[in-house]
């Protein structure tokens, strides 16, 4: 499978924080699935100095590109406005 690390950075208008929050549960549902899948590696929020969720990092991993994309077309930080920008890398995870 091909691996991905992909970074999402929040917008910082005044709604953002309030945005993620409502959108959480509908990424985690999708996590979940991701992980049923086989297609999660791990994940985790980035946060500012007051402890707020920011953005978010995920590892995954596809078949192909296009299962990649798909994917990005269904995230729901993506269709509702959580993550301003997204950066995908591919990335090969350790194994130890």
């Amino acid at each position: 499978m091909k691996q991905y690390l992909v970074t999402g950075y929040d917008y910082t208008d005044e709604g953002a924080l309030k945005r993620r929050a409502d959108t959480r549960p509908h990424h985690l549902d999708g996590v979940k699935e991701l992980k049923a899948n086989g297609n999660f590696v791990a994940a985790a929020a980035f946060l500012n100095e007051e402890g707020n969720m920011i953005g978010s990092v995920m590892m995954l991993q596809f078949e192909t590109d296009e299962e990649l994309e798909a994917y990005k077309q269904g995230e729901p930080y993506i269709t509702q406005g959580v993550w301003e920008s997204v950066d995908v890398k591919p990335i090969k995870v350790a194994v130890i």
